[in-house]
């Protein structure tokens, strides 16, 4: 984590998270990195200018019409100096100025003059950050390239719990970090992961799937990708976009799942299969819409779908690695541990899918890394958190 002589404009916006900030600006600093700060109005009401002043030994911008330090105009010269531009805090305001090209004070307008990469932590109310406005907003900033860190879920300032904190500044640096000394250590390997959930079709308009989101595969898929992989995703029905770069295969049901994976698998030294797949599907398909039969109930039977884990572990290669999921709603570690073995797998990624903050359908997760040597719980975190940690362990099995 070294970032001497690396050039960092960070942008503080109004919310009690600015004091975060501050240790942010100091830790960057300790790193060697040049640090410029732009404060908006609301900021200067949470921390005093000169506490970032004295921290980064840089004067804070807080005016769009304060008299230059540079010899350009101050926004343009802000902007073309950053080798990265952070916002932390990032409220919901100042996302929304970011999606619809608002330039109304100095940071709205210097950011929307950089052409460095940019990294938004976001800090909020939960009510707020859950709101489709603020999500839409996220949703369109990803999709331009920003880069986004947070937020972290717990007890917030305004007494309520869940998602919104500002993540903690030793994380926003390690993502600094990343997005300027970008990790290659996958570069070579070739890398499939499954993500999503499958269907199972009852007739051509309705099926049985589960909740898988796909937003734990694509998190692993993104990661390997931007650590030097060459990534396939393997994916069902997912709520999110697939990640730029990576190759996709699309599927259905659990059987066009196992046919792809019989094929692919073999060919890839890392396989991730966090797929949510349904283990039972409709013994007949119906060709046509099934009718309502008045006041009769509808009764199905359901054969047992193909075990596509235990298949690819049978089809295992050497120095191949195997990493499976886990989504247990009781005696988790026996359950994963039970399934580490018999589908010959390196390790499984176990998590507890009714626990608050984790599983299905949110940007977070906890879960449980077991190997054949031992497991390591890891706190609530980001997906993308989790993944590099996956990842990480991946390499350490691998060596």
């Amino acid at each position: 984590m070294d970032l001497t002589g690396r050039k960092i404009v960070l942008g503080v916006t109004g919310g009690i998270a600015a004091y975060k900030s501050a240790v942010l600006v100091s830790r960057l600093r300790h790193l060697g990195a040049e640090v410029h700060v732009i404060m908006t109005k609301n900021a200067t009401e949470f921390v005093s200018p000169l506490t970032f002043q004295t921290l980064s030994s840089n004067q804070v911008v807080t005016d769009t019409f304060q008299a230059p330090e540079y010899w350009n105009v101050e926004h343009v010269a802000l902007a073309k100096l950053a080798d990265i531009f952070v916002i932390a805090p990032a409220t919901a305001n100042i996302l929304a100025k970011m999606t619809a090209g608002i330039a109304d004070d100095m940071l709205s307008t210097t950011v929307l003059a950089t052409k460095a990469p940019i990294l938004a932590a976001p800090a909020m109310n939960t009510g707020m950050w859950t709101a489709d406005a603020t999500q839409a907003n996220v949703t369109i900033l990803k999709e331009r390239g920003v880069h986004f860190v947070g937020p972290d879920s717990g007890m917030l300032a305004c007494g309520d719990e869940g998602a919104g904190r500002m993540s903690e500044p030793e994380t926003i640096v390690g993502a600094i970090c990343d997005l300027l000394n970008p990790r290659r250590d996958l570069a070579g390997l070739k890398v499939i992961i499954t993500a999503g959930a499958t269907r199972e079709r009852l007739d051509p308009v309705r099926f049985i799937t589960n909740d898988s989101s796909g937003k734990m595969g694509f998190a692993l898929a993104e990661a390997a990708r931007d650590r030097g992989a060459e990534v396939t995703a393997v994916c069902g029905s997912v709520s999110v976009p697939v990640p730029e770069g990576i190759r996709t295969i699309r599927i259905e049901s659990a059987r066009e799942l196992y046919d792809v994976m019989i094929r692919e698998a073999p060919q890839h030294d890392i396989v991730i299969q966090a797929a949510a797949v349904c283990d039972y599907r409709p013994a007949e398909t119906q060709s046509t819409k099934i009718k309502k039969a008045e006041g009769q109930p509808m009764i199905l039977t359901l054969t047992e779908n193909p075990d596509i884990a235990r298949a690819v572990g049978e089809l295992k290669q050497k120095g191949q690695t195997l990493v499976g999921f886990a989504a247990e709603t009781d005696h988790v570690q026996k359950n994963a541990k039970e399934k580490l073995k018999k589908k010959n797998l390196d390790m499984i990624v176990a998590n507890d899918v009714t626990a608050p903050g984790a599983g299905f359908n949110v940007d977070t997760n906890i879960a449980t890394l077991i190997t054949k040597n031992g497991s390591e719980t890891q706190p609530l975190q980001t997906k993308r958190q989790l993944a590099d940690v996956i990842l990480d362990r991946i390499l350490d099995l691998r060596k």
